[in-house]
């Protein structure tokens, strides 16, 4: 069977806080020959872990990581990446993912008005600047 995963799926695999739900998501997972997570996946689960469980960074970059290194899993790996870097750099992995799959676009640079969210991506080595930098 091939499935995606959506982000409750995923999150109680991780979390296994629901004996039901968290025996039948690891029963899917384990069963699946393809498992497709798409990138806001991996977006909704930073945000449900740092949000609502107080979760690290690094706690949190490991959950994404080991959901990628399960063998029937199929993402957008470089995105996800950059997401992780994102992450571990004190930004939010939806800013990294955002402006990796950006650049594979042909963007030249990622436009964004959160201050925080440039510093950080320019720090991991991506361009990213004030919309009103990029007008003058």
């Amino acid at each position: 069977m091939r499935i995606t995963a959506d982000t409750n799926v995923l999150l109680r695999a991780i979390l296994q806080d629901d004996d039901g739900q968290t025996a039948a998501a690891e029963a899917l997972l384990a069963n699946a020959t393809t498992i497709a997570v798409p990138v806001p996946v991996f977006c909704e689960i930073s945000w449900v872990l740092r949000r609502s469980f107080h979760q690290a960074p690094t706690e949190i970059a490991a959950a994404i990581q080991a959901i990628c290194a399960i063998e029937t899993v199929v993402t957008d790996a470089p995105a996800v990446e950059a997401g992780v870097e994102a992450l571990l750099a004190g930004g939010d992995f939806a800013d990294g993912a955002i402006a990796q799959q950006g650049e594979r676009f042909g963007a030249t640079v990622f436009a964004t008005f959160d201050r925080k969210a440039a510093a950080n991506l320019r720090e991991a080595g991506l361009a990213a600047a004030d919309p009103a930098e990029l007008v003058e």
